[in-house]
């Protein structure tokens, strides 16, 4: 799997994966020097080439002087992601198709310190070299795993102790809500939402209040806020 652009770059250099090769732009200045000296001291095979090469292998043109080459995604388990933890935060994505919305996502998940991302392995995003650009590397930090069942896996996470809510515009202000305890957050599609048969899974549904004329925020930026309320009562 090929990894574009300084973030993306420099986030998986610092995750210890098996990198095959490394394409720098020649004459490299700045951050691409920074690069340059992180995966000499890995021993990362590293090509200096003309900035054509480095278009013509680019998915998109974004590669910003450098690309990656990597083994493919390596996903977690649901036990990867299940630990411990009293307070863990746990992301579950029903329908999420967008890979915009899944790396922006991923970010958040890891930004705000969640254990898990969870996405279905049939109608979703799955974990591309263009979600890993956009996810600005965080997902060669964060825990992802696919699973047949979004549905299935709430009542597994359940039975680990987790209270599982769906993120939805009819529910309980997320600001009223109890938010102790191990939280399984599911956020729906772009389009159709949490679908009816996994919000009876959950125990709730929590909302973000709306001020303005429109009536949905974006599942990635609806997902930011209220995972960081959540953070924050944990503070």
């Amino acid at each position: 799997m090929k990894t574009e652009g300084r973030n993306a770059v420099s986030e998986l250099l610092k995750t210890g994966k098996n990198i095959d090769k490394l394409l720098i732009e020649r004459d490299p200045q700045g951050s691409l020097l920074k690069i340059f000296a992180e995966a000499r001291k890995r021993g990362v095979r590293v090509q200096f080439v003309d900035r054509r090469v480095l278009d013509k292998e680019s998915a998109d043109g974004r590669h910003q002087g450098c690309i990656a080459y990597a083994s493919d995604f390596e996903y977690s388990t649901l036990d990867d992601i299940c630990g411990e933890n009293a307070y863990s935060l746990v992301i579950l994505c029903d329908g999420i198709e967008d890979v915009h919305n899944l790396g922006a996502i991923i970010r958040v998940a890891e930004c705000v310190g969640a254990d898990g991302v969870i996405i279905p392995k049939t109608n979703s995003a799955s974990v591309t070299e263009a979600v890993v650009r956009i996810s600005a590397g965080a997902a060669n930090h964060q825990k992802i795993a696919k699973v047949t069942s979004i549905n299935q896996t709430i009542d597994f996470l359940k039975k680990k102790g987790y209270w599982a809510y769906a993120l939805e515009a009819d529910g309980e202000s997320i600001y009223k809500a109890n938010l102790g305890g191990r939280i399984a957050l599911v956020v729906g599609g772009e389009d159709s939402g949490v679908k009816r048969l996994t919000r009876e899974r959950c125990d709730g549904t929590l909302s973000l209040p709306l001020f303005g004329k429109v009536n949905s925020l974006n599942a990635s930026v609806a997902l930011g806020v209220a995972a960081y309320e959540i953070a924050r009562r944990r503070l």
